[in-house]
């Protein structure tokens, strides 16, 4: 017996919206969760949206959109077919998760035969790029939106599976007017259109690509991988949402990665500032610019667990707006908020030759470093050396060339394998002997600190440390100054 139009249930009208954005590693393993306990369970007191990400396997690296860029570059190399043989891959592995969450055939034929389609067409697109050899900017997005189309094909199918009328809301094309820059007034003007789409699909559930078509200066380049997070804040903005919610694979944000230290609390709250310095810093939490777009709106984001969706999460909202404050927010006044590691640092010394006076001798520094694209994360300086910190997303054929460049000014050395330790919390400013707390804490780990740095915000102070060492200086600042132990001696 297949399941009538009138039977399935739907967005109840004039309750409050809420948009809820699965990342990739939730749709591709949690996917039956989200059909048939997450969704139903806030249809009973809210208007729901869906924005999905390209599926992901076990890794980032192995999902679906690292593979769309790697078949685009296999596409313009000479005599290469893998660009084939990864929309073969591709087209078996949906059909595969399709064939394992849709019990209805009528729904499961008709989702084949999308997978099937949009699979033939990005075949045909990629084949087309061969023979002319290129792929623009704009073109390599349309490549990867493919990820976000097959994703919410899916998506769709199982909630119809599940009794949930759900409609699929491709975005490629939503952009009518044209824009020379990502303004303000593109955003406000996208989350309008984004907005009026969603109320167009009635009281089914909308589920939308991430990928939303042509924007000034490709998708990729102007905005990055985060543009699905991006399209859920401006959809929410666009609604007035309730709430924005990030579907992720852990509780929300801890004090600590729970993973490496067993004594991490969940946060309850945390401020977009330090959500924005905690993503900088090694903690994916969520984009700062995604947060700006509805923080603007004063809506809240709460970052949920797929696999633990009865939690409450952790809500990023700034405290001048928050109507509710706990104890435990007020308490933590007193205490830094988390701490986090990004690896994979490596530290660039340049001691002047005393040729140069102390503002020239920074100038040429950063002149060389913004030829050669080199981004510095943290910085030491005094008036005849200076020590940086350089992420790991740097090309090394750049840093090589701005190394043989600087060491015309003076003594160049590189140190590698190092990590970026940070102290995260927006009232560190105003509680004395945090920092002595937090090298006192070092040093009775034995770890030797290469660079000391804290912002102009004074949300954060950061060091570089040996990359060995990381893990135990982690674990010494969490238990002197974050613990549970921590908050006790303060009350």
């Amino acid at each position: 017996m297949h399941t009538t139009p009138q039977q399935l249930r739907q967005n109840p009208s004039d309750l409050p919206w809420v948009v809820q954005k699965y990342g990739g590693t939730s749709v591709g393993k949690f996917l039956d969760t989200i059909a048939s306990d997450i969704v139903p369970s806030y249809l009973e007191t809210n208007r729901v949206v869906i924005v999905c990400s390209a599926r992901s396997g076990e890794t980032k690296e192995k999902g679906t959109t690292n593979q769309l860029l790697r078949a685009a570059e296999e596409a313009l190399t000479q005599g290469s077919n893998k660009h084939l043989d990864i929309v073969k891959e591709l087209t078996s592995d949906h059909l595969k998760a399709a064939r394992s969450l849709v019990k209805n055939q009528t729904i499961l034929e008709q989702l084949e035969g999308q997978i099937q389609k949009d699979c033939m067409k990005l075949r045909s697109f990629l084949q087309a790029a061969e023979i002319i050899d290129e792929i623009s900017p704009r073109s390599r997005d349309i490549i990867a939106g493919i990820g976000e189309l097959l994703s919410c094909s899916i998506v769709t199918a199982i909630l119809q599976d599940k009794g949930i009328d759900s409609r699929i809301v491709c975005l490629n094309n939503i952009i009518d007017r044209e824009f020379e820059t990502l303004d303000q007034e593109f955003y406000d003007y996208l989350s309008q259109r984004l907005g009026d789409i969603v109320r167009d699909c009635g009281d089914r559930v909308p589920v939308l690509t991430g990928f939303f078509g042509n924007v000034p200066g490709s998708l990729l380049n102007a905005i990055g991988r985060g543009y699905t997070d991006l399209c859920a804040a401006l959809v929410a903005v666009g609604l007035n949402a309730q709430e924005l919610q990030i579907w992720k694979e852990v509780d929300g944000v801890f004090t600590a990665d729970p993973r490496k230290v067993p004594g991490a609390r969940l946060l309850s709250n945390i401020t977009p500032e330090e959500a924005a310095e905690l993503t900088y810093y090694g903690s994916e939490v969520i984009h700062p610019f995604t947060m700006e777009q509805v923080i603007r709106a004063e809506i809240p984001i709460r970052i949920k667990n797929v696999e633990n969706p009865a939690g409450s999460g952790t809500i990023i909202y700034p405290e001048d707006q928050k109507k509710i404050m706990d104890t435990t927010t007020l308490l933590r006044h007193k205490l830094p908020t988390a701490v986090t590691i990004k690896d994979n640092i490596c530290v660039l010394n340049v001691h002047s030759n005393r040729k140069n006076v102390s503002h020239g001798f920074l100038a040429k520094i950063f002149a060389t470093l913004d030829e050669y694209g080199v981004v510095v994360d943290l910085i030491s300086t005094s008036e005849v050396h200076v020590s940086m910190a350089l992420g790991s997303d740097m090309v090394q054929a750049n840093l090589d060339k701005a190394i043989a460049d600087l060491e015309l000014l003076g003594t160049v050395d590189v140190l590698r394998d190092m990590a970026i330790l940070s102290l995260v919390g927006k009232h560190m400013k105003n509680t004395i002997g945090t920092a002595g707390k937090m090298f006192t804490a070092l040093a009775s780990a034995g770890v030797n600190i290469e660079i000391i740095s804290q912002g102009a915000s004074e949300i954060n102070i950061s060091c570089v440390v040996d990359k060995d060492n990381a893990l135990s200086a982690m674990k010494a600042i969490h238990k002197g100054l974050l613990s549970a132990e921590a908050l006790q001696e303060i009350l």
